[in-house]
C-alpha cells in the first residue's frame, strides 16, 4: 500500500472562476501534471486554499481529482482540520470517492498535547485510509518531536510524513526508526532530505514546473547527485519566489501568468504586491525553460 507513496506529489492549487471552483481550469491542471510524468496529486492541502472551500467544495474538489486521474497516478486527499469530527468527515469521504491516502495537518490554532495528537490520528486512523502526518509547525503551532513520531508510527495505518519543520536532525530520526516514508514538505529543502534518504516531496513547485521537479528526484534516485544539484541551484529563484509571499498566492499568480488560472484567492488571502510580483516575474523568466507552456 505504500510503495505508491513516493517521488513527486503535487500540493494542486484549487483555480477559482465566478466565485466558485473552476472545474475546467482545474482538469486541465490535473491533465498537464500526469502529462509531465508527476508521480502523485495532494489536492485540498493548504496550497488549495482548504481552509477557504465550503464543506461541500472540498468533497467536490476530491471527488473530481480521483475521478479524474481515474487511477493514473495516487490521490493524496488533504482531510486534516482542527477539529478532530470534521477531519474524520473529510477522511471517510476521501475513502468513499477512491483516495489513495490522506493527507493530516496536525491540528492548528488549538495546539493540542502530544496526547492530544496521538488521539486524534487514532480517530482518524478508524477510517481505514493510510494516513500522511504533516507536520508544519510555522502554521500550526504545534512541532513533533521525535518521541511524538515514534507514536504516531505506532498506530496502524499511519505510513508516512510530510516534514516542514526545517529539521535535518528530526528527519535523519524518522529515518532512522525505519516506521514512516518521509516527504519533504519544502521545495528548497527536497534535495538535502531525499539525499538523506527522504522518499519524495510534495511540491508547491512543481505546479508549474513539475517535470523539472520530478527529473530532480529522479537524478537523486539514480545517483546522480552533480545533476541534481545543478537542477536544484536553476530551480532556487522559482523556489523563494513562490513563498516570496504566503502560499499559494505566488504560486496562482505564476499559474496565471502561464495561462493556465485566473488569477483569484479568497480572503483572507490577497493578491500579489507590486514588489513581489516583480520577484516572482524575474524567477519566471530565469527558470523559463522548465516552465509548463
Amino acid at each position: 500500500m505504500t510503495d505508491m507513496l513516493e517521488g513527486v506529489f503535487t500540493a494542486l492549487v484549487t483555480p477559482f472562476r465566478d466565485g466558485g471552483v473552476d472545474w475546467k481550469a482545474l482538469g486541465e491542471l490535473i491533465e498537464a501534471q500526469i502529462n509531465e510524468g508527476i508521480h502523485g496529486l495532494v489536492p485540498c492541502g493548504t496550497t488549495g486554499e482548504s481552509p477557504t472551500l465550503t464543506p461541500e467544495e472540498h468533497e467536490q474538489v476530491v471527488a473530481f481529482a480521483v475521478e479524474r486521474t481515474n487511477g493514473r497516478v495516487p490521490v493524496l486527499a488533504g482531510t486534516g482540520s482542527n477539529s478532530t469530527a470534521e477531519a474524520v468527515r473529510y477522511t471517510r469521504h476521501a475513502r468513499a470517492a477512491g483516495a489513495d491516502a490522506a493527507l493530516i495537518v496536525l491540528p492548528y490554532y488549538n495546539r493540542p498535547t502530544p496526547e492530544g495528537i496521538i488521539e486524534h490520528f487514532k480517530a482518524l486512523a478508524a477510517e481505514g485510509l493510510p494516513l500522511v502526518i504533516y507536520n508544519i509547525p510555522a502554521r500550526t503551532g504545534v512541532n513533533l518531536t521525535v518521541e511524538s513520531y515514534r507514536s504516531l508510527a505506532e498506530i496502524p495505518g499511519v505510513v508516512a510524513t510530510k516534514e516542514a519543520s526545517g529539521s535535518l536532525t528530526l528527519v535523519e530520526s524518522i529515518l532512522a526508526d525505519g516506521k514512516l516514508k518521509v516527504f519533504s514538505g519544502d521545495d528548497a529543502l527536497a534535495l538535502p532530505l531525499m539525499c538523506l534518504g527522504a522518499h519524495g516531496v510534495i511540491s508547491v513547485a512543481s505546479n508549474v514546473a513539475p517535470r523539472a521537479m520530478v527529473d530532480l528526484y529522479d537524478y537523486i534516485a539514480e545517483g546522480k547527485l552533480v545533476r541534481a544539484r545543478e537542477r536544484h541551484r536553476r530551480l532556487t529563484p522559482l523556489f523563494h519566489a513562490l513563498f516570496v509571499e504566503t502560499n499559494p498566492v505566488p504560486v496562482k499568480a505564476a499559474l496565471a501568468a502561464l495561462g493556465r488560472i485566473e488569477e483569484i484567492v479568497r480572503l483572507p488571502l490577497v493578491p500579489l504586491r507590486d514588489a513581489s510580483r516583480q520577484v516572482l516575474e524575474r524567477a519566471l523568466e530565469e527558470c523559463g525553460e522548465f516552465l509548463l507552456e
